[in-house]
């Protein structure tokens, strides 16, 4: 009963689509492109418009980016880091880093497990950032606004970085790429869940419930054809559901984890099976949930444990913001805190 229970509620996770709208790009002079910036449009260009569907950054912009920044995917930074876009660590970085000289000498930059995630972390980098949250009232189709937008923002320091941006968008017609681009309107807001967040169904107990946000995973290009569909996205944290056939050895080699990372970074004893329809995530969660959502209402029968995966919290950090003993479980209707200590009455 309970792995049909995790099942339907893994196919949940799977369903929304969001409705399109379709503009037209600005007209350029046509130039030659060169074989270089052909192969980075060839292996990244789909990600790029699958992101400015999930968050509305526009793909010609992404994509000039990180051509900029990586160098096509040649630079040091983009080759030992897979970081595409010269994001630096910042306070609530707690992934990987990598050391480079660039303003300064020796600063930390983020690092990524696959090129992927770069354009991921680029996308909800720009996002949540206070900093870039007037870009976002722009026609995502222009491209030279955009550009504009975040030189004044301070993402660069080069004095020329918006032209440089839009040299390289009309060079190689990446406005091409925005011709992908649907939402149901311009103004809607991408991943931002209310403070109450509609209840779910009732998961079983050894699954996670439905994250509040799924990534659309439609990546086609090298090695991430076969998992890609697969990896989603929960308070900036990958997670998979689990299919039938799915076991612990096989989801290892396929996410090339570390014989450890699945139960850590799930708070699952060492030697778990894994069950379909079970929310495993593949990197560590966070002590924290995405801003915006302040708390959770338990529902009866609801344990921590669901409640951790449901919003991507740490389990231990969860117990802490409520100052409940580990092992203890919620009474209905409790009040679960997720993103401060509970308040003292």
């Amino acid at each position: 009963m309970i792995r049909h229970a995790n099942l339907f509620f893994g196919i949940l996770l799977l369903t929304g689509l969001i409705s399109c709208r379709v503009s037209k790009p600005a007209a350029t002079t046509p130039v030659s492109v060169t074989s270089t910036a052909t192969d980075y449009i060839s292996l990244y260009g789909n990600l790029a418009v699958s992101e400015m569907k999930r968050t509305g950054v526009p793909a010609s912009i992404t994509i000039a980016q990180g051509m900029i920044e990586s160098d096509y995917g040649r630079s040091t930074l983009a080759r030992s880091g897979n970081n595409h876009f010269g994001i630096k660590c910042h306070s609530d970085w707690t992934g990987q880093t990598i050391r480079k000289n660039d303003d300064r000498r020796n600063e930390c930059f983020r690092k990524y497990r696959r090129p992927e995630d770069s354009f991921y972390d680029h996308s909800d980098f720009l996002r949540s950032g206070s900093r870039y949250r007037s870009l976002f009232d722009l026609d995502p189709t222009d491209y030279k606004a955009w550009a504009r937008g975040l030189k004044s923002a301070g993402y660069a320091t080069n004095p020329d970085y918006a032209n440089m941006l839009i040299r390289k968008i009309e060079e190689n017609k990446l406005y091409e790429l925005d011709k992908g681009y649907s939402a149901a309107s311009d103004k809607t807001p991408v991943q931002v869940q209310p403070k109450e967040p509609q209840a779910p169904p009732k998961p079983a107990p050894t699954a996670g419930t439905k994250p509040p946000v799924t990534q659309e995973s439609t990546i086609t290009f090298g090695d991430v054809m076969a998992r890609a569909p697969r990896i989603m996205e929960n308070n900036r944290i990958q997670y998979i559901v689990v299919k039938d056939g799915d076991t612990r050895k096989k989801l290892e080699n396929e996410f090339q984890l570390l014989g450890w990372e699945l139960a850590r970074y799930n708070d699952l004893k060492e030697d778990f099976i894994p069950e379909p329809g079970q929310i495993l995530y593949l990197e560590p969660k966070r002590d924290k949930a995405e801003t915006g959502i302040e708390y959770h209402t338990a529902a009866e029968g609801e344990t921590m444990f669901m409640i951790s995966q449901k919003y991507g919290i740490k389990l231990k950090r969860l117990y802490e913001m409520n100052r409940m003993a580990e092992g203890s479980e919620p009474a209905a209707g409790q009040k679960i805190w997720l993103q401060v200590t509970k308040p003292v009455n």
